[in-house]
């Protein structure tokens, strides 16, 4: 393709981008949007498959035999909060700058690593395949997200996750284990001083998450941060709780696995502690990687990130990279330049042609 083309994907990906944000795409309710990829695709004369609301396609002239690069981001949004000024559906472009719910998170990367795998589809004799996949439910790290068709994908070398991040490779991603925590004590009466009070027993364990540092800390994420975020005990003024509730954010680095922060803060705290999950793992790739090393030859300013996403849940080398600024996502009157879309596309191409092995 030539330049007059790359330029036509550029406008393909910014109308598709806009037909996005016209369809809610909540959550588990990514069913129309995801129609909507598939179509793209098909018109494209691609033939893309589909697994639930996940839509993704292989390069024309895919080789087994080669190592493979998923571009991969999410066509779910959060639900718009009420502060709103513009309807969260409309596409509304003033000055260049495109508002709508999800442009930023992440429709920018979305059809921005789209046009990226359409730019590369046809060409032959690349040194790796492309896989590009617009998958669900990120925003709730879901089971019937990207990580319901791993298996369909086959051997990943390496991935590319599409996130706002300026088009900064984010080399490092913090992980996530939310704790429900229950400290017991005995029941009695407040005025008798009777009872062994659960709140008081609570405090001791809150005072250790709020105060203990972990020996290992990561050079790109720093240290294991530990919040504690709600808490709860008590039936009435007068008697003295049996137990308390609290939770506790847990956010991991590359330095320890979650099962390792898990065991260390059981070793330490009293009270009993269940983690909803330990599955959204800190992620990190090597800085001596193949790609991390073109991409800085590139000049793509590096950084550990302390946001979540699907990189949590794919079990190779991955980093995350995208159009758009992080801070922008969730918030009202959310909102990309097509500047950033365009530029994205440029940049992502670039790296990608500058990659001769992984």
């Amino acid at each position: 393709m030539n330049l007059l083309s790359q330029n036509f994907l550029k406008q393909e990906a910014i109308t598709l981008l806009k037909d996005l944000i016209k369809i809610p795409s909540y959550s588990r309710e990514e069913d129309k949007t995801a129609d909507l990829l598939f179509t793209f695709l098909e018109k494209k004369n691609v033939k893309p498959s589909r697994q639930g609301n996940n839509v993704w396609a292989k390069n024309l002239y895919f080789d087994k035999s080669k190592p493979t690069i998923l571009l991969n981001s999410h066509h779910d949004t959060v639900k718009p909060n009420g502060k709103w000024t513009v309807p969260p559906h409309d596409t509304t472009v003033e000055k260049g700058k495109l508002t709508g719910l999800g442009s930023n998170d992440a429709g920018g990367a979305l059809v921005a690593l789209g046009a990226t795998f359409l730019w590369f589809y046809d060409k032959q004799n690349l040194p790796f395949n492309l896989i590009y996949a617009g998958t669900a439910e990120e925003e709730i790290s879901g089971e019937n997200g990207v990580k319901s068709i791993l298996g369909e994908l086959g051997d990943i070398a390496f991935a590319i996750v599409g996130e706002p991040t300026g088009m900064e490779l984010a080399i490092a991603e913090k992980g996530l284990m939310v704790l429900d925590c229950t400290a017991y004590g005995k029941s009695g009466h407040a005025a008798r001083n009777e009872g062994i009070n659960a709140i008081t027993k609570a405090m001791e364990s809150i005072e250790w998450f709020n105060t203990y540092s972990f020996m290992n800390e990561s050079e790109t994420l720093g240290p294991v941060r530990m919040s504690v975020t709600q808490i709860s005990a008590g039936t009435q003024h007068n008697v003295v709780p049996a137990s308390c509730q609290f939770v506790v954010d847990v956010r991991t680095t590359d330095a320890y696995t979650n099962e390792e922060v898990l065991d260390i803060i059981n070793k330490c705290v009293s009270c009993e502690v269940t983690p909803r999950s330990t599955r959204l793992q800190p992620s990190g790739i090597p800085m001596d990687h193949p790609a991390v090393i073109s991409a800085q030859a590139l000049g793509f300013k590096t950084f550990g990130s302390a946001t979540l996403s699907d990189q949590a849940l794919l079990p190779f080398h991955s980093v995350k990279m995208g159009p758009g600024l992080s801070e922008r996502s969730h918030t009202a009157d959310e909102f990309i330049y097509l500047k950033e879309i365009e530029e994205g596309i440029e940049l992502y191409i670039k790296w990608l042609s500058s990659i001769k092995e992984l």
